[in-house]
Formats: structure tokens, sequence, C-alpha cells
């Protein structure tokens, strides 16, 4: 039975979308969350060369990434966790949009032929 919850979970985690438009402002709110809360691990550059943890994902390589590369793959694996080594951090952030803007920097760090699309900043 527990797998099948796994699976079920992984597959609403897999089309989930991003409410947030990739754009120049998330991406930037994003990056100050990721220097607060995963540049420990990661490293400022998302490449895992720190010596914190020996197996960090290099956040520049979604070929790399085992919890999957969607938005919504992401968002999951960050708010619940991985692993031991990839605690959850859901409780850390402020609201859901710093999560969202999280991926969204997340993403601007994977080579330009797989990020997706810049959209224009939304109106406030």
């Amino acid at each position: 039975m527990f797998p099948v919850l796994l699976a079920v979970a992984a597959l609403a985690a897999e089309g989930q979308n991003n409410p947030v438009p990739y754009s120049k402002k998330s991406i930037g709110q994003g990056r100050n969350v990721y220097i607060r809360h995963c540049a420990g691990c990661h490293g400022n550059d998302g490449k895992a060369t720190v010596d914190v943890v020996a197996d960090a994902t290099d956040l520049t390589n979604p070929k790399a990434y085992t919890g999957g590369t969607s938005d919504g793959e992401i968002a999951r694996n960050i708010r619940n966790g991985r692993n031991a080594s990839m605690p959850a951090f859901g409780s850390q952030f402020k609201n859901e949009q710093e999560l969202w803007n999280l991926v969204n920097f997340i993403r601007s760090l994977w080579p330009e032929s797989t990020r997706p699309s810049l959209q224009p900043d939304p109106k406030e």
C-alpha cells in the first residue's frame, strides 16, 4: 500500500503547475530565498561543490535530479525533503510564493536551452 501512495503523490507533484510566472522579479526574489536556505549545501552557484553535504544535487544540471524536474516535483522535494541529506524546508517559507520563486530561481540555473521562456514581470 505504501508504494502506491508514493506513486500517487509523485504523479500529483509532477502535474502541479507553478502559479508564479517565470520572470526576472520572481527569479530575483527566489535568489534571496536560495541564499538564505540553500546555498549552505548547494553553494552560491548551485553546483554543490561545497564540502558540507557529500551528495547535494548539482542544481545546474537537471539530469542529476533524482526527484524529478517539473516545477511541482522540485517544489515537493524542497517542501518535503528527499532523504537524510535533503531535509524538508516547507516550514521555512513565509508563504507559498517564496517556494515558487525559489523554484523559478533554481530553473534559472539550468542550461539556457532547458529553461522556461522568460515572462514579463506582473503588474502590481
